[in-house]
């Protein structure tokens, strides 16, 4: 069983210092590249600046310090974006330090429980489908700030589809310098990864705040810069409990639930990418714990959400992180930038914030894969990814999540009683065969049924369906390709012996397997067909029924 010990005690035992200069370094670097992410992620998810920052450096540190992966850099995502902004538009920010210490005590319980494993059972299409959701929300949330927008409403716009449909109400007020300022840090963004040398080394995110910045303060630019819209603190995050009340824990346990099942999906992905990179093995369950643990730290004082973060992780590695180390270091960086360089953020524009998350958008959506899947998947697998997608866009994720994973249960089990069948052989004279000596003899008081596939609920009704002939005495159930059965297939059982105990007529069952065996046994279906019905092999089963002529 897999151990509930961090990685860092693991890795300690070997640790060296050549490591510990190279974790430093990494960590430094990737706190760089997350300073503009965690204050544009904050500010897409509708809080202050600081707040995606205080989550970095605590949640961070929490889960590089528990976390079941070597590498493993943890903040605040994409992700967790517009399941955050609806929180804290309905409940506030008590609603949403609720939900994520809910969401805390639940990843802690799924990880004790060793729920770990069980995060594969989400399907692929209901993860791509959610992913680039979230992303075409974000990229339509950032529409407003990128153009410069002045949008009047009388309530917060909340809703996807209520900001698309803002933005062409309004896109007469275009501000076109803040879309000049937008363009170009769009620009770097794209462009500065196709530069030569060192610069490849140096985010792209840092030079576009740098350059947006100095363009609105330098040019006298009319454009909103963070400073105009929020408040900025500097001050070092500090614990604070909110005012409980069961009916907030009511309105918010769905939103709980659903991130807590996000973060867990996220960083176990997260940790697979890494362990491909670094040739490790995460441990899946301290892993959830670790994030647990990080999401209560973060909601205690006063952050948002978190998980693990694929591309910072991959920095991470690039940069020579081997250990927890790295994404210890990182944490406290951001916590010395946010003490000393905080104030400067007032001054980052907010066509800037719209194009670092336009490109978290389109890094986030992988279209390619959601494109891949549509001409090659199964149809039902894309019915789950398209309507995911657009619940996603249209409504919200929790929404989303619950009906994409009921649709592919759904289908699922339509799949599996499609390949499930309960056929009667097909009998011929010898002398109408030429191949005969393949075939068997069944003696003239027998039937025999061949049973394929699992036997569950949706194909349970398949069993009824065999006709007694009240000539024959003994029915032959070949099973050797039925895998598993469950309560409803075994009501059906019982029901297909009561109606042959009827009318006289034997079951012999031929090829049962271990699980169907073991089901048949506990339920004393056994005890009542008897067991010296029961044949290893079908010749066994006719030789049986032959005696019984």
């Amino acid at each position: 069983m897999e151990k509930l010990k961090p990685k860092l005690f693991s890795v300690m035992k070997s640790y060296t210092k050549e490591q510990f200069v190279k974790d430093v370094i990494a960590g430094i670097i990737v706190a760089i590249i997350a300073l503009p992410l965690s204050i544009a992620l904050a500010l897409a998810s509708g809080v202050t600046p600081e707040k995606g920052i205080y989550t970095a450096i605590t949640a961070g540190f929490v889960i590089s310090f528990l976390g079941g992966s070597r590498v493993q850099i943890a903040g605040p995502t994409a992700a967790f974006a517009t399941i955050v902004a609806g929180i804290v538009a309905k409940n506030g920010m008590d609603g949403l330090i609720i939900a994520t210490l809910l969401a805390g005590v639940i990843l802690i319980l799924m990880g004790f429980l060793r729920l770990g494993n069980l995060i594969k059972f989400i399907p692929y299409t209901i993860t791509t489908g959610f992913t680039s959701g979230i992303a075409v929300t974000i990229f339509i949330g950032q529409i407003k700030d990128f153009l410069g927008l002045t949008i009047v409403s009388e309530e917060p716009l909340i809703e996807t589809m209520d900001k698309l449909k803002a933005v062409f109400q309004f896109i007469s007020t275009t501000n076109v310098q803040a879309l000049l300022v937008g363009v170009i840090s769009l620009l770097i963004l794209i462009l500065w990864q196709y530069l030569p040398g060192f610069c490849k080394k140096i985010p792209p995110s840092l030079i576009a705040v740098l350059v947006g910045s100095a363009m609105v303060a330098l040019l006298n630019m009319n454009v909103n810069t963070i400073g105009d819209l929020y408040e900025i603190s500097n001050k070092l995050p500090s614990i604070s409990l909110p005012a409980f009340s069961l009916k907030t824990v009511q309105n918010v346990l769905p939103d709980a639930f659903t991130i807590a099942i996000l973060a867990a999906i996220e960083s176990l992905l997260s940790c697979v990418v890494a362990d491909s990179m670094v040739n490790s093995r995460h441990r899946s369950n301290m892993e959830l714990i670790a994030q647990g643990a990080g999401n209560i730290t973060s909601a205690l004082f006063g952050g948002i959400p978190a998980t693990g973060a694929i591309a910072r992780t991959a920095a991470n590695v690039k940069n020579g992180g081997r250990t927890p180390i790295a994404g210890m270091v990182h944490s406290v960086t951001l916590l010395l930038i946010l003490v000393v360089l905080m104030p400067y953020a007032a001054l980052i524009p907010m066509p800037t914030i719209a194009a670092i998350l336009f490109m978290v958008a389109y890094n986030m959506c992988d279209w390619r894969k959601f494109i891949g899947l549509c001409k090659t998947a199964p149809k039902s697998d894309i019915i789950v990814l398209v309507t995911t997608f657009v619940l996603t866009v249209v409504f919200d994720l929790v929404v989303a999540i619950e009906v994409g994973i009921l649709l592919a249960a759904i289908l699922f089990m339509k799949r599996m009683s499609d390949v499930t069948e309960v056929e009667g052989w097909k009998y011929v004279d010898d002398e109408d065969d030429a191949d005969s000596v393949s075939l068997r003899v069944v003696p003239h008081n027998t039937m025999v049924y061949e049973v394929s596939g699992p036997l569950f609920f949706g194909a349970a009704d398949k069993i009824l369906k065999i006709t007694l002939d009240e000539k024959m005495n003994c029915l032959v159930l070949r099973m050797r390709s039925v895998s598993a059965i469950d309560a409803t297939a075994m009501h059906n059982l019982e029901q297909l012996y009561a109606d042959c105990k009827k009318k006289n007529i034997q079951i012999i069952l031929s090829h049962v397997g271990e699980q169907p065996m073991h089901v048949m046994e506990k339920s004393g279906f056994l005890d009542k067909v008897g067991r010296e019905n029961v044949c290893a092999h079908i010749d066994d089963a006719l030789e049986r029924a032959a005696k019984l002529q």
